[in-house]
């Protein structure tokens, strides 16, 4: 029987994959921190830099466009629901739109660097009608520069500190802490945040 733990073992590409994706929709896996996380992995030889830029990219490509299709299907009509109100106000989503009017795809280059911003940016793109290869070539290009920062300085990190070099199982057990503990902390923030009267 193929255990999980094997297949953590063989398989963290999958694991950088799906934690962006989560990252994207909304969880608390903040996106630059799991592209240090890889850079710093790929540094400390635990994971080879080619499948790690293929499980980054099309990971950040996935999530991206997901928050572009959902603002496409559902236009400004998420705006009225309370729970997107808490992501974008309808005062930012006209100020967005506004903005995509003017500038158009220089709004997802230079937004996505933003941190709190992206999320929005994308839905409004959605939102906006703009053409979906023209959002895939802008976000595939200004990913690359988010890719190379955040992933640089993992790297960099990764290469100025000697520990856990070959301990793939110690990495593992620290991610699954780190993840529990995040999803834990999330919760119990939503469960007293919607308490609040």
């Amino acid at each position: 029987m193929f255990e999980a733990n094997t297949l953590l073992e063989h398989s963290p590409y999958i694991g950088i994959f799906i934690l962006l994706i989560l990252g994207g929709v909304g969880l608390p896996f903040p996106e630059d921190a799991t592209l240090i996380l890889t850079g710093f992995l790929v540094a400390q030889n635990v994971i080879k830099p080619f499948q790690a830029f293929l499980a980054i990219y099309s990971g950040l490509l996935v999530s991206d466009f997901f928050l572009y299709w959902v603002g496409k299907k559902y236009g400004r009509m998420l705006v009225l629901h309370k729970r997107f109100q808490k992501i974008i106000s309808p005062d930012q989503l006209s100020r967005l739109e506004d903005k995509f009017k003017r500038r158009g795809v220089w709004v997802i280059l230079i937004g996505r660097h933003f941190l709190g911003l992206r999320a929005q940016i994308f839905w409004v793109a959605g939102v906006m009608r703009m053409s979906a290869i023209k959002f895939l070539l802008a976000d595939g290009a200004t990913s690359l520069f988010t890719i190379a920062l955040m992933g640089g300085i993992g790297y960099a990190g990764g290469n100025s500190v000697e520990i856990l070099k070959k301990n793939v199982k110690r990495i593992e057990h620290i991610a699954i802490l780190i993840l529990v503990i995040s999803l834990t902390g999330w919760i119990v923030y939503k469960y007293f945040k919607a308490k609040k009267p």
